[in-house]
């Protein structure tokens, strides 16, 4: 049965990708597991539904296809197209099951990738700025630590597999309206290895896999940026069919700063100034992401007025130097004036300035 993503995040077909990414969050902190009233399976909806809604194309081919996206949309005019005087729900049949013999037989591997994984880590300007390491606690699906993945407690052997009479594969025959079709597969028992542990793991009850957390330590390095994902491999859910494991997805999300501006490498700082300082030049204190520089105001200076101070900008990621630092003069012009200013400013205006 097809999935209604947006039924799951509580939002509408036409909300913005913003408007999911809050509902997401909102729920995920409400179903998450490690929580009292948590729910690993609505968990994994929440997640699996937003994987699909903020990616843009995913999102565009759910519309089109619906769950079955991955199948419609990858093959043209597909199956459904070439097979249109048949009755029946193509969008819903696996073809792969129709002609899994003819790969199995060309030595293809069914064996599935483990389960990619997306988070979202937030991070100050600061910490963008010098690098840091981010401690991350993943819930995910991973090699139980008691039997290490085999789902046989430790110290016992194994014995020949009984489905499959200890040859890893088995032949499964499906009947379909195009006919009788017959394929060899790997034994779901054994996992095509022939053999099965004579002691099931207690902990894992033979499965070899569990939901456990793991703590993973994530560089972010200097100049990191905004929006972006860092993919760190082999980091996501272990294989449910001794496959490789997925891949960790890491989006980096820089916050505002209340003094700075970043435009990619360069950073932008608004100075006031007074008027004073404007007419008659000054030397001034300009922050920046290390420390506090001096800045020569020239006699004169007009509000507006920008100044580039070169390498004091970020790191210039997979690359040496850094950006600059733009400096914004806003001259303050006082709006109450002591009886002595008024008097200075008239005469000021009596000399033609």
């Amino acid at each position: 049965m097809s999935k209604d993503y947006y039924s799951i995040l509580g939002v509408s077909k036409s909300s913005s990708k913003e408007e999911i990414k809050r509902a997401y969050r909102k729920l995920a902190h409400q179903y998450h597991p490690d929580k009292n009233g948590g729910d690993d399976k609505k968990f994994k909806e929440i997640n699996e539904s937003y994987q699909i809604l903020s990616d843009d194309q995913k999102r565009q081919q759910y519309d089109q296809f619906g769950t079955n996206f991955n199948q419609a949309g990858s093959s043209g005019a597909g199956f459904e197209d070439m097979f249109s005087g048949f009755q029946g729900n193509f969008s819903n049949f696996d073809f792969s099951d129709m002609f899994g013999d003819v790969f199995s037989r060309a030595g293809f591997s069914r064996k599935q990738k483990g389960k990619d994984i997306v988070v979202d880590v937030e991070i100050s300007l600061e910490d963008a700025f010098k690098g840091i390491v981010k401690e991350i606690n993943l819930r995910k699906l991973t090699n139980c630590s008691n039997c290490r993945g085999t789902g046989g407690e430790p110290g016992k052997g194994k014995k020949r597999c009984s489905d499959c009479n200890g040859a890893g594969k088995i032949e499964q025959t499906k009947r379909t309206f195009f006919g009788i079709f017959s394929q060899v597969i790997s034994c779901p028992k054994c996992n095509g290895k022939g053999e099965v542990p004579e002691k099931e793991c207690k902990k894992c009850k033979g499965r070899g896999k569990v939901y456990d957390i793991e703590t993973i330590k994530l560089k972010l390095p200097a100049g990191v940026n905004n929006a972006q994902t860092i993919r760190l491999a082999g980091r996501g859910e272990v294989s449910k069919s001794d496959g490789s494991s997925g891949d960790l997805y890491v989006r980096v999300h820089v916050k505002k700063h209340k003094e700075f501006e970043r435009k990619g490498d360069d950073i932008y700082y608004n100075a006031k100034i007074k008027f004073t300082q404007a007419v008659l030049g000054d030397k001034i204190d300009i922050p920046t992401l290390e420390n506090n520089v001096k800045l020569k105001i020239p006699v004169g200076t007009e509000s507006n007025k920008i100044f580039r101070l070169a390498d004091k900008g970020m790191p210039r990621l997979n690359r040496s130097g850094r950006g600059d630092l733009y400096v914004k003069i806003n001259v303050i012009v006082p709006k109450r004036l002591s009886r002595k200013e008024k008097q200075l400013i008239e005469e000021l205006k009596e000399e033609g300035v």
